[in-house]
């Protein structure tokens, strides 16, 4: 099988950082696409430099949940802004202003509740400085290629590419599918960068009436809108989620399940939080049963509630993400790559990532989004020997499961002998990554399964099945350091149930159905 090596990351050394108050939920996963990759060379944002061209910065607005937002709207205009998006469900509106201090002249005025710069403010006042966005937290790479001619050959496990899908095995995937393979009536929504209809693993399963493009917070029903313009990320999660079983390529956890794609980050990588927003409003709306998240929401790492523009921005987050949750959504996130214990502490020296950093002590009243969000599945990643991959983040109370998101120091045995994850990347083919940004989509695929056989259960009941239908997976005796220098080294809090690295365990499919 023709392969060819396409490197589009590597792995960023693991920050040192200090203790911070406990139980405290740490980095989700960061998109890497080429446009950060481009960043971390030196260059600018285009999408920033873009935007500041405009004059214009983007704001969220806070008025009564549930109520008429014309008044809030009236106060944005009368403040000198301009209404973007208008969700009177959450109470929040989306607003742009040329004035740096819109936010504190729209607040107090009628019916409104709140007020933040959304993006930091980097669209005033000429191009954003040079900055390096920071990848400790991320790592996931495109590290082979497989081209759609090479998939087509039959295989005597179905799928032709089945064979060196170890992560399907590691949590009884193949096993449920003997049981269920989920349902067309379950949609998942992947909330990510788009994904390509039109592969041929992926085109059954796509439902293009739930598909949005959110990434100024408006709702883009377009196909252009919501298909990949920059990377593979999202349509290699959807992949693992629900690629067909067609007799080519990839199967997915659930491959009868349908996806829809959410488009929330731009071709800059970068998830801002009216897009996020959407993305969840869309997903309570239309019908869309479960979420995958992989990303964490730009430009905080820690979104506080010390600080008036961060409180209110963290505010609409929350109202979002819950008014998904009470409709019936299970929201799933991925928990970050940069092998930090998120029960304990740390300072946050890269905020906001699309200007100039701060330093800064990050406590109880701050908030990693939408990870730390009660009721979101936080999902760490293994690797191919059910062991912690050694970039995942972690945390005692911060893990809610496991799942397979690879590791290159686990290798299977596999006619690759790859220890990424294979799925669908755009362009008709198929690549191996590495990340929580996989392993998440390993639990929405179980969430789906549990969602097709059971419709009527409750969202606490659904999850409550994945957690019981997980393998315990112990903590290992002595640190682990699997670079044998330190640099990745991490001590599994939780004993005999694993809980520091595991959660309630990793996932498996069929005990789950069971």
């Amino acid at each position: 099988m023709a392969t060819r090596t396409v490197d589009r990351s590597t792995e960023a050394p693991r920050k040192a950082v200090p203790r911070r108050p406990p139980n405290r939920i740490g980095l989700l996963a960061r998109l890497l696409s080429v446009g950060a990759i481009a960043l971390l060379a030196g260059s600018r944002s285009t999408a920033a430099a873009a935007a500041s061209s405009t004059g214009v910065a983007h704001f969220l607005v806070l008025g009564r949940a549930g109520a008429d937002l014309s008044v809030v709207e009236q106060s944005v205009r009368d403040a000198g802004g301009t209404v973007v998006a208008s969700w009177p469900q959450i109470g929040v509106v989306v607003a742009t202003s040329s004035s740096a201090d819109f936010a504190g002249s729209v607040r107090g005025r009628s019916g409104v509740e709140g007020a933040g710069a959304s993006r930091n403010l980097v669209e005033l006042g000429g191009p954003p400085p040079l900055v390096a966005r920071t990848k400790a937290r991320f790592v996931e790479r495109v590290d082979g290629v497989v081209p759609a001619w090479a998939a087509r050959a039959p295989s005597a496990m179905g799928d032709s590419l089945a064979v060196d899908q170890w992560n399907l095995a590691a949590i009884a995937a193949d096993l449920a599918h003997e049981v269920s393979g989920g349902s067309p009536d379950v949609v998942v929504g992947i909330l990510d960068s788009g994904i390509e209809a039109s592969h041929p693993d992926l085109a059954v399963n796509i439902d293009a009436a739930r598909s949005v493009g959110c990434l100024d917070g408006v709702a883009d029903t377009s196909p252009a809108a919501w298909m990949p313009t920059a990377d593979d990320h999202g349509t290699h999660v959807a992949g693992i989620v629900a690629a067909a079983r067609n007799g080519i390529g990839v199967v997915g956890v659930a491959p009868n399940v349908k996806v829809a794609s959410v488009k929330v980050v731009d071709d800059d990588g970068f998830i801002y939080p009216e897009a996020a927003i959407c993305g969840f409003v869309w997903a309570a709306e239309h019908g869309i049963r479960v979420t995958n998240n992989s990303y964490f929401i730009d430009p905080w790492f820690f979104w506080c509630r010390s600080d008036p523009d961060q409180k209110a921005v963290s505010s609409a987050i929350l109202r979002a993400v819950n008014y998904a949750a009470r409709r019936g959504v299970v929201n799933v996130a991925a928990l970050g790559n940069s092998n930090w214990d998120l029960a304990h502490g740390l300072v946050d020296r890269w905020s906001p990532d699309n200007g100039n950093a701060v330093v800064r002590d990050v406590g109880n009243d701050c908030l990693m989004l939408p990870s730390e969000i009660r009721g979101v599945v936080h999902v760490s990643a293994t690797g191919a020997d059910d062991e912690k991959s050694t970039y995942s983040n972690f945390g005692r109370r911060v893990t809610t499961v496991a799942a397979p998101g690879g590791d290159t120091r686990q290798i299977p045995t596999t006619p690759s002998a790859n220890g990424g994850i294979l799925s669908t990347i755009t362009g008709g083919a198929w690549g191996w990554m590495h990340g929580t940004s996989m392993a998440s989509p390993h639990a929405a695929g179980v969430v789906a399964l549990v969602r097709s056989a059971h419709p009527d259960w409750s969202s606490a009941r659904v999850v409550a099945a994945l957690r019981r239908g997980a393998e315990r997976l112990p903590c290992p005796l002595a640190p682990r350091d699997p670079t044998a220098d330190g640099a990745w080294a991490a001590t599994c809090e939780g004993g005999a149930s694993g809980s520091g690295f595991y959660g309630a365990g990793l996932v498996d499919a069929l005990r789950a159905l069971q």
